[in-house]
């Protein structure tokens, strides 16, 4: 699975209806005949209705691109952003609808999908979904970060970092609403959906860290790359660097290793209020930090950042009721193993067509599409 995928998880919080639209920012993947005709569909439902809608991070090679605060609010300040595209456009959306509590509704036009919510041909029901209040609200973690000095990448690098990339975010601002604080560092004003990430710079030299969880030392790593998540970003790069896939109802904190060398190599899952500070060693190298796999700035040896649940969550869209398990089943073709073919498939434990016992009344079950 690549870095930018993520399967659908939820969070601990209920959902709840969604008001009527007011204004739409609009994310785009240029780069998809199917998403500018999808695009000119969602301008044509919001000018039908008279909702204000406002194509945001729009970018070209030439071009530079705002922080997510500085695009909600140049766009007015949408309450429901629409991604066009994979997993990858859904995460710039999301990057800028958290920073004004916005709503973010993924119409799936990639090879994957595991963000978004809807096809490119239900994109009109799902606007009027929305706009009716006939749609949910379903609240993610997101992770933020704390830094010894601000980010930025160096200008002798940004060429070679960015090859192939497209334009870079600007290096991260301070939170405003958050003084620095002595010796706590700096704190920056980013959210990560997925995951942030520590990685080498050189092809031939690992990255060596030291790794506190909760303000104590865990370990000290030689790795390609150290990756701390949140239950979302736990199916995306620490899924694949061999990290546990994480209850989607939960919050928490998922350090991984990739391609350590030492023997210990697994991943800790840390409770949502026990931080995860990385701080790269004397005798390594650089390390690029990345957020949601868009770079954000170098770390020289003696640098550090600490990274720990933020207050802000990102508000999913949900025309229907989540069931992460039947798209995890689905998504890895699970039932397909040769070991289930002879028996065939399994007869639902739980049939939530029929009354719910007493013993079972609070317990999360699975949506009654989703038991046969």
């Amino acid at each position: 699975m690549g870095r930018g995928a993520a399967l659908d998880a939820g969070a601990g919080d209920p959902q709840h209806q969604a008001p009527a639209v007011r204004r739409i920012g609009l994310v785009v993947h240029q780069g998809r005949t199917a998403a500018r005709e999808a695009a000119r569909t969602v301008h044509g439902w919001s000018e039908a209705r008279g909702i204000p809608c406002t194509d945001i991070d729009v970018w070209a090679e030439d071009h530079h691109r705002r922080g997510g605060r500085e695009e909600a609010e140049a766009a007015g300040n949408p309450d429901l952003v629409v991604t066009l595209g994979g997993d990858g456009t859904f995460l710039r959306g999301a990057r800028i609808a958290v920073k004004s509590g916005a709503r973010v509704l993924g119409v799936d036009l990639g090879k994957v999908g595991f963000l978004t919510e809807v096809p490119m041909s239900e994109v009109t029901a799902a606007l009027d979904a929305v706009h009716a209040g006939h749609a949910a609200v379903e609240e993610r973690m997101t992770l933020t970060m704390r830094c010894s000095r601000p980010l930025e990448i160096p200008p002798e690098l940004e060429a070679l970092l960015l090859y192939g990339r497209g334009p870079a975010l600007p290096a991260p601002h301070i939170r405003p609403e958050t003084g620095e604080g002595d010796g706590w560092g700096v704190p920056l004003d980013v959210n990560a959906l997925n995951d942030v990430v520590l990685e080498k710079l050189a092809r031939d030299r690992q990255v060596g860290v030291g790794v506190y969880i909760a303000g104590r030392l865990l370990a000290s790593y030689s790795a390609d790359a150290l990756a701390v998540a949140t239950p979302t970003g736990s199916t995306a790069y620490s899924f694949a660097a061999g990290g546990p896939v994480l209850s989607p109802h939960m919050d928490a904190v998922v350090f991984t290793p990739i391609a350590p060398h030492m023997t210990f190599s697994r991943s800790i899952v840390a409770a949502p209020d026990e931080p995860v500070a990385l701080r790269v060693l004397p005798h390594s190298g650089q390390a690029a930090v990345s957020v949601d796999g868009q770079l954000r700035g170098v770390l020289d040896p003696g640098d550090w950042i600490g990274v720990f649940r933020a207050p802000d969550r990102v508000r999913l869209i949900r025309l229907h009721p989540t069931d992460f398990y039947g798209r995890l089943r689905d998504r890895f073709r699970l039932t397909d193993a040769p070991a289930t073919a002879a028996d065939g498939p399994s007869a639902p434990f739980f049939r939530p067509d029929t009354p719910i016992p007493p013993d079972l009344a609070n317990l999360r079950l699975p949506p009654p599409s989703a038991a046969r």
